[in-house]
């Protein structure tokens, strides 16, 4: 039997930090934390609350709600971050600049982020932010792990399909960039594959030889 994931009994009892609409407003840089990416409306705050089991992250009917780089912190030394949803187009022009400052300013200056979890759509992958994400993650060799979300809208089979076919497309484009799984937040699938991620960036558990794509 193997022994349980530490990343478990941590997000369970994750609490709020705190919020920040500009990078100097973060928490300290330091320690450890993972960040929490997609385009609006792929599912990104379901996956963080299904994860976390703690009702973190703040889910709306309306695209685009999340419009701060909001902390959690599961001790003291290690944090998720959810970044603001990005790409709705009824979202002000002005506003949509401002969060691309300021997350540009936060991906590119924070020497703690560890890794980043990339939400997509498993009807809608690698759309033009999603490939915006994976440009920057291969040019700044940050680790990437992208979630295809809403899993269940689709047949086993189909789900099986759409997942070979988006991985084909990274390393085609981007090489070994991402890792990739199928997730659900709904049927709790891919749950136990994304904790092992989030241990082994969260320093918790020694990384696997080779991390490997989901089959």
């Amino acid at each position: 039997m193997q022994p349980k994931n530490p990343i478990i009994g941590l997000c369970q009892q994750a609490s709020f930090l705190t919020s920040a609409a500009r990078v100097e407003q973060c928490p300290e840089d330091e320690g450890y934390e993972v960040a929490f990416a997609g385009r609006s409306n792929a599912g990104k705050s379901s996956a963080l609350n299904t994860l976390t089991r703690a009702s973190l992250a703040r889910t709306s009917k309306t695209p685009g709600r999340t419009q701060l780089l909001n902390f959690f912190s599961l001790d003291e030394e290690r944090r998720l971050v959810d970044l603001p949803g990005y790409g709705y187009a009824k979202v002000p022009i002005p506003l949509k600049l401002h969060w691309q400052q300021h997350l540009e300013a936060y991906l590119g200056s924070r020497t703690s982020l560890m890794g980043l979890v990339l939400m997509m759509d498993i009807r809608h992958p690698l759309t033009p932010f999603d490939c915006l994400m994976l440009d920057w993650a291969a040019s700044s060799q940050m680790p990437m792990h992208i979630l295809l979300t809403k899993a269940d809208k689709l047949t086993f089979g189909a789900s099986k399909s759409a997942l070979l076919k988006t991985q084909k497309e990274i390393e085609k484009r981007w090489g070994a960039t991402a890792s990739i799984q199928l997730f659900s937040s709904t049927k709790r699938l891919g749950v136990a594959e994304a904790h092992q991620v989030l241990a082994q960036w969260l320093q918790l558990i020694e990384p696997e030889a080779e991390a490997t794509t989901a089959p």
